[in-house]
């Protein structure tokens, strides 16, 4: 005891230190501190701090190793030491003494080789924090006397081969320990494993406080742990809270406790009403038997859709990160249960400031709790969910305040996210598409042909669309993997497509997931982008390079839509003697050779001779009465992948815009022919002075409609034709996919409808324009039989003159008193028609006027700018605009009415 004297505590710790490990001073440092913090420490806050229970125990080691002397010794210095106030923390002495002399091999070990860990470097905070106490690894949970219940519980959820988990103290763990958790939560982050420990920092500060001696327990106390003995007045015995706090373990794991037991009618764990109870410990009961229901809710979900295969990779991967969450909370009750066993082995009363008592549970488990909230809150939200749509609904429960929720569904979004994520890179580097399930945002259609591949095969669901995907970025998906099997099936390209986009690394684990996940502005849409503009280029430049997609587009432009204007004008002047014939008398072969003459005869012979075998003739059906102008017409064959842009669809639509044209066009031709024939018939009509109020008729008329047709023929070829060209060969240029093109030109062909009077809001201005036509034909008629009657009179009048001068050459009367007589009847008779041609010009120029009229009131009302400014320029002079007798003005509607109801320009359906 001198020497003790002496030697302050510090230097007989390390002397103690030196004698345990067989070291030098120099070597034990780092076991010497942490020695220092062992004893300094408030250890083992769950173990009795009953000094003289600890001496009791030694004694009785010492006597079971048969050193009956050494345990008389040790009596004698213990009570030596008592007598002295040497050492403050006995207690901690020689309950480290106790600890030390026991062997680590043994299974029933209470606190493990702590000269192994002695014999460990010091962990890297050990020098900075103190050090709390962990638990061994050998705690399971298990409860003998709930064996059956317990094992089916293990079974399925695997308990039994948890090791302990830490508490989350206000230090991090000994790496000593760590490393031997490493192997059950590898696949956990470490931070949402601590989110399920124990926090030994919220327990009540008392049971901080350093121990004073008590009173050996007796047989009484250790008994009063079960049952709490009767009170005066009470009817029966009370339940303890050591029961409870036994029965609130296993409600915790969704098990029914003695008291405490699961109500089907309330969906609830309730209290026994039959036990007897104070309020507190009842109410405090039943706020920790919510875990229970948590649990269950949780559980229930992950084992209803575990085996559903048809809940699909993404519905597993969520049911996984669920049971690894699970887990961790089964860890969590591990620790729990080995701390009730250790005090049931050491006889620690429920009244002491270090047991388990309902109070620190609820304290202790209150993160846990809001943890198995968020679990239940969102097993309740994906309820029915899969897929994409399931990731969404994780998505959106993460937009929270709280960073350890944030935390807790970002790890579970990763997880969940793979599966969609493996989908992705699949789709968009091998133009793979492996969906079982139904999961991924891209849908395939088994059942459509090869030729409506890029527009029928593939499409977007866009329920299965993740929230933290954007439309675009789906869209740019779409079309990635739609280009590759393009290319494949449709333009037989065989680059592999590794030489088409380069594959980056994809989300081979769901770590890489969630680092993806978390720059989704960055580099996932770096992925995406580059995979876009590469694969989307090389299908532009096979197009364009093969299949040659833009010379197709421009030889519709010049063909269809009458662009090459010399050889529309020849055909035009071949195809007159052919088509002027009634419909049913035309042939086919014939105008396909007519067409090919028109091809070598003008500069269309230049074009690539695969765009001209193309190039045929159509006729379209036959309604009776019909001339070949109304059903000829020209036709362009496409198929293959070019097919794709020029649809079924779109050549109709061609065909409509071509026949309005070349209606448009023979119109323009027509009144050449009349201008022609004015022109030439002018001179030899001049001796003829009764026709010239006709004729100057017919010339008035006729400019009416040059002038009209002209401001039409520029309307439709410049305002219409060529700025809407224009634009589409622009968009074409810049079009950074397929899409694009397609796009540009449904666009172009839906505005040249529109603006030329095709769609079904112009129907009643196309039939007043068809009106409008047919006076032109019409007028061409009246004056081809006014000429016809005038040429033949001024022939048989140069006949007669012819005659009469012969005779007086011969020396004979010109003319006879008869032949004088019935000349002048012949001259008279014709005289007499000129009134009623003159009358038939002025009611069709009426008729004329008015139809012209109400078009120009149409184009007036029109929303579209253009063609309020078209009314402008063919009324210009507001000749239109004069006042009409109301007779005129009712002829003229009744005759509209009746082209309106007349059928619509014919044209391809």
């Amino acid at each position: 005891m001198a020497s003790l004297d002496q030697k302050s505590p510090n230097v007989l710790l390390q002397s103690l230190c030196c004698r345990i490990t067989g070291k030098s001073e120099a070597e034990v440092a780092h076991q010497f501190q942490y020695a220092v913090r062992v004893i300094g420490s408030n250890y083992a806050p769950t173990i009795e701090r009953d000094e003289f229970l600890v001496s009791e125990k030694i004694k009785k080691e010492l006597l079971k190793q048969r050193r009956e002397g050494d345990a008389a010794l040790f009596s004698e210095l213990h009570r030596k030491l008592q007598t002295q106030g040497v050492l403050k923390h006995r207690w901690s002495v020689l309950y480290l003494l106790l600890s030390l002399s026991e062997d680590p091999r043994k299974p029933s070990s209470r606190v493990g080789n702590y000269g192994a860990l002695f014999a460990q470097a010091l962990p890297r905070d050990a020098h900075s924090t103190p050090f709390y106490c962990t638990r061994p690894q050998s705690l399971a949970l298990s409860y003998a006397d709930r064996n059956a219940g317990l094992s089916g519980s293990v079974g399925t959820s695997g308990i039994s081969s948890l090791g302990v988990y830490t508490l989350n103290g206000p230090t991090p763990t000994p790496q000593a320990l760590l490393a031997s958790q490493s192997s059950a939560g590898a696949t956990q982050p470490l931070g949402s494993r601590l989110a399920w420990a124990l926090p030994v920092s919220s327990s009540p500060s008392s049971a901080l406080a350093p121990p004073t001696s008590r009173p050996p327990l007796g047989p009484a106390v250790l008994s009063s742990r079960l049952v709490r003995p009767r009170r005066d007045g009470d009817a029966a015995d009370e339940v303890s809270e050591a029961a409870l706090v036994r029965d609130i373990l296993y409600v915790f794991q969704g098990i029914d406790g003695k008291f405490i037991k699961m109500n089907a009618q309330e969906n609830g764990y309730k209290m026994d009403s039959k036990v007897v109870l104070c309020r507190s410990l009842r109410d405090t009961s039943s706020r920790l038997a919510e875990l229970g229901w948590l649990h269950n809710k949780v559980r229930k979900y992950t084992d209803a859709r575990s085996l559903d295969r048809a809940f699909g990779l993404v519905g597993q991967s969520f049911c996984a990160s669920l049971h690894q969450e699970l887990k961790e909370y089964y860890r969590l009750l591990s620790v729990l249960h080995s701390q009730l066993q250790v005090e049931d082995e050491q006889g620690v009363t429920i009244c002491t400031e270090s047991s388990l008592t309902l109070r620190r549970l609820l304290v202790w488990m209150y993160d846990p709790k809001v943890r198995l909230k968020t679990l239940a809150a969102l097993v309740d939200f994906c309820q029915g969910r899969k897929g994409g749509e399931l990731a969404s609904a994780v998505h959106a429960y993460g937009k929270t305040g709280d960073p350890q929720m944030r935390a807790l569904i970002q790890h579970i979004l990763s997880l969940v996210s793979h599966p969609i994520l493996s989908f992705l890179y699949r789709w968009i580097y091998d133009g793979e598409l492996e969906d079982t399930y139904h999961e991924f945002f891209v849908a395939s259609d088994p059942n459509v042909k090869t030729d409506r591949l890029w527009h029928d095969k593939y499409s977007l669901r866009k329920s299965m669309i993740p929230s933290f995907i954007t439309m675009d970025q789906a869209r740019k998906v779409l079309l990635i993997g739609k280009s590759i099997n393009f290319l494949h099936q449709v333009c037989h390209d065989r680059t592999p497509p590794g030489k088409i986009t380069p594959a980056s690394k994809p989300a081979d684990t769901p770590k890489d997931a969630a680092e993806l996940l978390s720059d989704l502005e960055g580099a996932f849409q770096e992925k995406i982008d580059s995979a876009y503009f590469d694969t989307s280029k090389y299908l532009l430049d096979v197009l364009n390079r093969n299949y040659l997609l833009l010379e197709h587009l421009q030889a519709m432009r010049r063909y269809l839509l009458l662009g090459q204007g010399d050889f529309i004008r020849h055909l035009m002047d071949l195809l007159k003697p052919e088509l002027a014939r009634p419909a049913t008398t035309l042939y086919q072969h014939n105008l396909t050779g007519i067409l090919e003459t028109a091809v070598r005869a003008t500069n269309a012979q230049f074009d690539n001779a695969e765009i001209l075998k193309r190039l045929d003739v159509r006729l379209l059906e036959v309604s009776p009465g019909d001339t070949g102008w109304d059903v000829f017409s020209l036709d362009y064959h496409v198929d293959g992948p070019i097919a794709t842009v020029f649809t079924r669809e779109c050549m109709g639509h061609y065909l409509r815009v071509f026949n309005f044209l070349w209606r448009a066009k023979r119109m323009e031709y027509t009144l050449t022919d009349i201008w022609k024939g004015q022109m030439c018939n002018a001179k030899l009509l001049k001796t003829m002075p009764e026709l010239s109020g006709v004729l100057h008729q017919c010339h008035i008329l006729a400019s009416e409609m040059v002038h009209f047709i002209h401001q039409m023929q520029y309307y439709i070829t410049f305002e219409v034709l060529e700025c809407s060209w224009d634009e589409l060969w622009n968009k074409v240029q810049q079009a950074q996919d397929l899409d694009h093109i397609i796009a540009a030109h449904d666009v172009f062909l839906d505005t040249i409808i529109s603006r030329c009077l095709l769609d079904n809001n112009s129907r009643s201005l196309l039939n007043q324009l068809r009106a409008i036509f047919d006076q032109i034909i019409e007028f061409q008629s009246a004056q081809d039989a006014l000429y016809r009657s005038a040429l033949e009179e001024l022939t048989l009048r140069l006949q007669f003159e012819e005659r009469k001068r012969q005779r007086e050459e011969e020396g004979q009367w010109g003319v006879t008193a008869e032949q004088e007589a019935e000349e002048r009847r012949r001259i008279q008779e014709f005289q007499d028609t000129i009134p009623k041609m003159r009358s038939q010009l002025r009611i069709l120029t009426h008729f004329y006027q008015s139809i012209v009229q109400q078009f120009l009131v149409l184009l007036m009302t029109s929303s579209d700018e253009s063609l309020r400014f078209l009314s402008f320029r063919l009324d210009f002079n507001e000749h239109y605009r004069g006042a009409r007798s109301q007779g005129q003005r009712a002829e003229a509607t009744s005759f509209a009415r009746r082209y309106q109801r007349a059928p619509p320009l014919k044209h391809l359906t």
